[in-house]
């Protein structure tokens, strides 16, 4: 069997800080959330600015890269083959980054930006002006710059651990800026506070999940969508995601992200088929415009001069969620681009991603957005029942809804889990000694805790603050996994500007091509003694 092999160092601390959490907050619930809403709000009001410029730096690195010398090389050396097709990359890929986010925040988030639209910008509330901006917004969010967060570290760990041979673990990625410093305790500190920022920011993923699932099933069955409910969905959530990573790469991560993306593309298919087609064209049109022609006041928007305060809740949000996910998210989106080049890693985990975020956006959010300003009901179903009600009134509009809302209920549900048991594999992985690129999964023991705690802390948050509690755990995981990968653009761009300096897979290949030529030289030589001997005695 077997054995653990826990790194006790990186495992324990964030674990408990977890769980100690999750019973502090379930013996005095008001007392946390009052120090918890003071940690958000200093968080949003001094670093908020530092995630949007963060979030644009990665989108020029990326772009920088792929046009760099290192595009050209190899992840794994020059001779390395694929481990994964790719249509199997490209399935697990997607369905890793997007999670259950996209399939809740795609119809519901457009609601929130057309009925309360940022006050600083003079916007009436469901006019052709807020429309546009929000449409637009979906593409700032969902697009390439929270792409662009995903693959720099992503990149940067490929190359650390295939081609700088370093060990499987995130401080590898700062070897070219800190040299050896980056072994021992500093090792274990930098996974150690990995964890915790993916843990807190797969609690708030999930909780998103829970309340998506809720909403279908009390749309179905009348059931009330409340703490109960929560827990039992979120039990079943987590012990699939759980048995799921539990069996590795290519099994059930490979059959379940082969899944996932034949019935994102059937769902896709059929709501612009069936829906407003003419209006989710024109206005996905005219909103992208709007997007390209105010990029960079839209990435930097603060609120700051007014005083407004969405922003903060909306974009510092999104990019906290993305670099909470991002750190550790890194290393199995690392591992899997193995054998592909600098240039192709970049298309599979920045260009593909950005443009199925592009016209999922555009047909579920122009198919909400078009129902709100036609009979104006979704913003009272926001109000009122909540924003998981909102999803399903729009989809009770479509053709067949009996049959569509079971069916994505499904797409929800396997989404999350595709995406959790991609993270829930990396978690233990980082937390287990003796991870190899010949040896790539951890205990499941190791893999069982973890799902347990990020499933109990992501119920306890949506069970005492809903909407806000997701939030308050992606703008709390975000800020150390932003300092970390701050930390790795510059790495990357070391090795971007000398790759040859760090890729050390052909020194490798050429050392043990001369140990090889030694050994056979040796064979040879007692060959030739043996042979000497033979005669000698035949004399």
């Amino acid at each position: 069997m077997k054995k653990i092999n826990l790194r006790h160092g990186v495992f324990w601390p964030p674990f408990i800080l977890l769980l100690v959490a999750g019973l502090f907050s379930l013996l005095y619930p008001d007392l946390f959330l009052e120090k918890v809403n003071i940690a958000n709000n200093w968080l949003l009001d001094n670093v908020g600015w530092l995630f949007s410029l963060s979030g644009l730096l990665m989108l020029v690195v990326v772009i920088a890269v792929y046009f760099s010398p290192l595009g050209r090389y190899r992840i794994g050396g020059k001779d390395a083959k694929p481990m994964l097709s790719m249509k199997n990359w490209l399935a697990i890929t997607l369905c890793t980054t997007i999670a259950a986010g996209v399939t809740f925040w795609g119809i519901v988030e457009p609601i929130y930006h057309l009925v309360t639209p940022p006050e600083s910008l003079g916007l009436e509330a469901n006019s052709a002006e807020a429309a546009i901006f929000s449409m637009s917004t979906m593409y700032l969010h969902w697009t390439v710059t929270p792409y662009a967060i995903y693959c720099v570290p992503a990149l940067m760990f490929a190359f650390a651990f295939y081609n700088m041979r370093k060990s499987f673990s995130l401080s590898s990625t700062l070897a070219p800026l800190l040299g050896k410093r980056t072994d021992g305790k500093f090792s274990s500190f930098i996974d150690g506070i990995s964890l915790y920022t993916l843990a807190l920011g797969m609690a708030s993923a999930m909780g998103t999940a829970v309340l998506n699932l809720a909403g279908g099933v009390h749309y179905l069955t009348g059931w009330e969508s409340n703490t109960v409910m929560w827990a039992i969905i979120a039990a079943i959530t987590m012990i699939t995601f759980t048995i799921s990573a539990s069996t590795g790469l290519m099994k059930g991560i490979r059959i379940l992200s082969n899944i996932n993306m034949n019935v994102y593309i059937i769902i896709v298919l059929f709501i612009f088929i069936t829906g407003p087609m003419t209006f989710i064209v024109n206005l996905g049109t005219e909103s992208f415009g709007h997007y390209l022609t105010n990029f960079f006041e839209k990435s930097l928007f603060t609120g700051a001069a007014a005083g407004d305060m969405w922003p903060k809740w909306w974009t510092v949000f999104y990019w906290a969620n993305w670099f909470a996910w991002a750190a550790i998210t890194a290393m199995f989106l690392g591992r899997i681009g193995y054998g592909y080049t600098v240039r192709t890693f970049i298309v599979v985990n920045f260009v593909f991603p950005s443009i199925f975020g592009a016209l999922w956006m555009t047909i579920f959010g122009g198919t909400a957005i078009h129902k709100q300003l036609t009979d104006g009901t979704l913003g009272d179903i926001l109000n009122n029942f909540g924003a998981e009600s909102v999803l399903y009134a729009v989809l009770a509009d479509v053709p067949l809804s009996m049959i569509v809302i079971p069916f994505y209920l499904f797409i929800v549900f396997i989404s999350f889990v595709t995406a959790s048991d991609s993270n829930i594999s990396a978690m233990g992985g980082i937390s287990s000694h003796g991870i190899s690129p010949e040896s790539q999964e951890a205990h499941i023991i190791i893999k069982v805790m973890w799902g347990t705690a990020v499933g109990i802390i992501a119920w306890v948050m949506l069970s005492f603050a809903k909407i806000d509690g997701i939030k308050i755990l992606s703008n709390l995981g975000g800020i150390p996994a932003l300092i970390l990968c701050l930390a790795i653009v510059g790495s990357l761009l070391k090795v971007a500007y000398n790759p040859a300096k760090y890729d050390v897979t052909e020194q490798v290949k050429r050392e043990e091509s001369y140990k090889d030529t030694v050994l056979q030289r040796e064979v040879n030589n007692n060959l030739e003694n043996e042979k000497d001997l033979v005669e000698s005695n035949n004399n």
